[in-house]
């Protein structure tokens, strides 16, 4: 990564909206991790970037990562939050999406939301005049795709050479993962069991991305085919929240996709293991592999700050 980074290099997504991982071009992407890079070197550097900007956290959903790196990033670059926690304003419910957004958007200077449906973010962006991010939603997590991405490039570097195996539930991570992999032109195996695959047209478009930027998308239901000779291994949860009901189902049909030695034994020796956490340890990933020398698990969780700092100062910086 560059050491240098030329400020007009992000300005250009000034007041933008970051909802998706197809709301950046790779150029774009790029151009973050560089800032990434330089705030995680540099931090006092940026200190009053957004001196008296006003972030609100809208949260739907629990949160721990999310919560405190947006807290911190927005904090540390000389703003600060308001946040709603899980009950407080009830998008749609207590209250329209859209008389939120037109609230918020004369008080804030941008919001982010961590919610169910992809259309409550995708409309509180229609209404609001003012950036909105995504924090996670049913379909898409791009916030931790980037933190995801950027960590890969810290280990690996040549993100464009490297085979990227996700293995278990084809949920939102497994769709920013997908979009992210084919936008950098890595080649993605994703491995699930038939019932639980990524939705079709998500596999659809991000094989048409990566068709053109070089890289391959492999949708298989055989864990072993997507882990041989893989540089990252990457599974989430089973079970994601608002499926609780099925997690004594989920748990049995998903066991031939725990991550454990045996499994882990067909990548490359230097293969990185990777979850965006919470992990649930027996399950999904046994101890001996998120515990071992592989894992990056918590430069991940680290990376979210850094990542998410340089899209705040892109969206948010004047």
């Amino acid at each position: 990564m560059k050491k240098k980074q030329k400020k007009s290099d992000y300005a250009k997504m000034q007041g933008r909206d970051f909802l998706s991982v197809d709301d950046l071009s790779i150029q774009e992407i790029k151009s973050l991790f560089e800032l990434a890079a330089d705030m995680k070197r540099r931090p006092k550097k940026y200190r009053k970037a957004l001196d008296g900007k006003i972030l609100a956290l809208i949260f739907e959903k629990p949160s721990l990562r999310t919560r405190t790196t947006f807290t911190v990033a927005i904090q540390s670059l000389g703003g600060t939050c308001v946040d709603y926690p899980p009950g407080d304003i009830g998008l749609g419910k207590r209250e329209s999406v859209y008389d939120i957004a037109k609230n918020l958007e004369r008080m804030v200077n941008g919001v982010m939301i961590r919610t169910f449906g992809q259309d409550i973010v995708s409309s509180f962006a229609v209404y609001a005049s003012i950036p909105v991010i995504n924090g996670l939603t049913d379909f898409e997590h791009p916030c931790q795709a980037m933190a995801d991405f950027f960590t890969i490039a810290e280990h690996k570097k040549n993100i464009k050479k490297l085979k990227i195996a996700y293995i278990g539930d084809g949920n939102n991570v497994a769709h920013s993962l997908l979009l992210m992999a084919a936008k950098w032109g890595a080649s993605m195996y994703v491995a699930t069991p038939p019932d639980y695959a990524a939705e079709a047209s998500v596999v659809q478009h991000a094989q048409d991305i990566a068709q053109k930027s070089g890289g391959s998308i492999i949708v298989t239901t055989d864990p072993i085919e997507a882990v041989r000779d893989a540089d990252v291994i990457y599974t989430d949860t089973w079970t994601s929240m608002g499926q609780e009901a099925e997690s004594i189902i989920r748990r049995n049909i998903f066991k031939p996709y725990q991550v454990n030695r045996e499994l882990f034994s067909n990548a490359k020796h230097d293969a990185l293991f990777m979850h965006c956490l919470p992990a649930h340890r027996g399950e999904e990933v046994t101890d001996e592999i998120i515990d071992s020398p592989n894992s990056v698990v918590f430069d991940e969780a680290e990376n979210r700050l850094h990542v998410q700092k340089a899209i705040l100062l892109a969206l948010l910086g004047d």
